[in-house]
């Protein structure tokens, strides 16, 4: 059995016992690994958990940990508070310690962003977060522990998920139901470089999707994440998947009344998945040297993008949800070459509910870039896969705590993994082993 939590101050051995959640275990099981360990957990206080993102304050590390709808009661104040977000000192991944709790609302806080270099408020930490369905918001967390909020970016939205936030000018990608657009998920962009302050940018969505557009509305979008001048957008779930591939600049500041000319302006790139596959997360990995084709007289350096599946279903209903790397070397042309999925037989995750892909981390910590993807696979857990022959990727540990639906999974700069339960395991943070961890490229 593990157990990790520490005393509030005031709170007896007593009062703590019957506060103490266990954390992975039916009773005599034991987690499936493979090269993989654990370092350390928390349980959350049972609260279902979506995301998990980790920032380097001083010289502190902190999670935070977006959480689904419910409610539980808060260790610290001892008061029963909707779920919303989880921020824990994670500096010694054994002793992972609450620091605070942000209540959410509704479908709680599902996700959630960190920046400490903000341009226009330097030597400050700030998270951007979901609350519920309906608004994203900024708090400071310059001292995790006391969180205080600073504004309120947008509300009124029919629908929140995924953002991404560039920390180094402080542009915000939003995923949500703007009013009047027929998709409950496209993009709003908004300036946060001083996050008291919003400004907005401008609305996206594939074309179809725009207020006052015919016929069927394109699927929804999951998620974007930006590298260098591109936009790599994820649509679907688990059906009609799009890979969308964004010129940044263009996006930013080419024309912005929704038109459906307008909103292909930006787009470099596009591929459109098979209608049993969906695209949830959109994972650049950029500049990749492939062994196979360093004699050859062209193409030894490629990019791609990791195009992660969401399953839906229990007992596998539906196609199997996987993970795909795509060559988008030349952009207008995206191109699968590869695909893995963990293996059934080797837990038989049919039988036991959700299975299936549903989200790789989104670090470019170089300990990992290029090397290993870690991808979510709810009851089959975490799988970290080889990815240095992008042609050929193959599993190379695993980590599977008992009775897990592993939502997301995060690395830090460390080099630990962070996975966070969908039911109410709470957070496992674990560290390669054996030939898994020669793989990785430790400073």
């Amino acid at each position: 059995m593990k157990t990790t939590t520490s005393e509030p101050a005031g709170l007896g051995r007593t009062a703590l016992a019957a506060f103490v959640l266990c954390v992975a275990s039916a009773p005599g099981a034991a987690d499936d690994k493979l090269n993989m360990a654990l370092a350390g957990a928390h349980d959350l206080a049972g609260r279902s958990a979506y995301q998990p993102v980790i920032e380097r304050q001083g010289v502190r590390w902190v999670a935070y940990v977006g959480h689904h709808g419910g409610s539980a009661v808060n260790r610290l104040t001892g008061a029963n508070e909707p779920n919303g977000t989880s921020v824990l000192d994670v500096t010694d991944p054994k002793k992972p310690q609450l620091l605070a709790h942000i209540p959410g609302q509704g479908g709680g806080a599902q996700m959630v962003r960190a920046c400490s270099t903000l341009p226009k408020a330097p030597g400050r930490t700030f998270i951007l977060r979901t609350l519920g369905h309906s608004a994203h918001e900024v708090w400071e967390t310059t001292d995790p522990s006391k969180p205080v909020r600073t504004s309120v970016v947008v509300d009124g939205l029919s629908d929140t998920h995924k953002n991404w936030w560039e920390c180094s000018t402080g542009i915000a990608y939003l995923v949500s139901g703007a009013p009047g657009w027929r998709s409950s998920r496209m993009m709003q962009v908004y300036d946060l470089s001083n996050p008291a302050k919003p400004v907005f940018i401008r609305n996206f969505g594939l074309p179809g999707m725009q207020p006052g557009a015919a016929g069927p509305v394109p699927t929804g979008l999951h998620g974007p994440i930006v590298a260098g001048n591109r936009v790599y957008m994820g649509y679907g779930v688990n059906s009609h998947g799009v890979l969308q591939i964004l010129d940044r600049e263009k996006l930013l500041n080419g024309p912005k009344e929704p038109t459906g000319k307008n909103l292909l302006y930006p787009q470099v790139g596009r591929l459109d998945l098979p209608r049993h596959l969906g695209a949830h997360t959109a994972f650049p990995v950029l500049g990749m040297e492939v062994a196979e084709f360093a004699k050859d007289a062209e193409g030894s350096k490629r990019d791609f993008v990791l195009v992660v599946n969401e399953a839906v279903t229990s007992g596998c209903r539906e196609a199997r949800q996987m993970a795909w790397m795509v060559d988008v070397s030349d952009e207008a042309r995206p191109f699968p070459v590869s695909g893995y999925t963990a293996a059934e037989a080797s837990g038989g995750f049919c039988g036991k509910g959700r299975f299936g892909a549903h989200s790789s981390n989104e670090s470019f910590a170089p300990v990992y870039y290029r090397r290993l993807a870690f991808i979510a696979f709810f009851n089959a857990g975490v799988r970290a896969v080889d990815i240095r022959d992008p042609l050929h990727p193959v599993e190379v540990a695993h980590y599977v705590p008992a009775g897990a639906n592993t939502n997301n999974v995060e690395v830090d700069e460390r080099g630990y993994i962070y996975i966070v339960d969908r039911g109410s395991l709470g957070l496992h943070i674990l560290e390669l082993t054996g030939a898994a961890r020669a793989v990785a490229k430790w400073q």
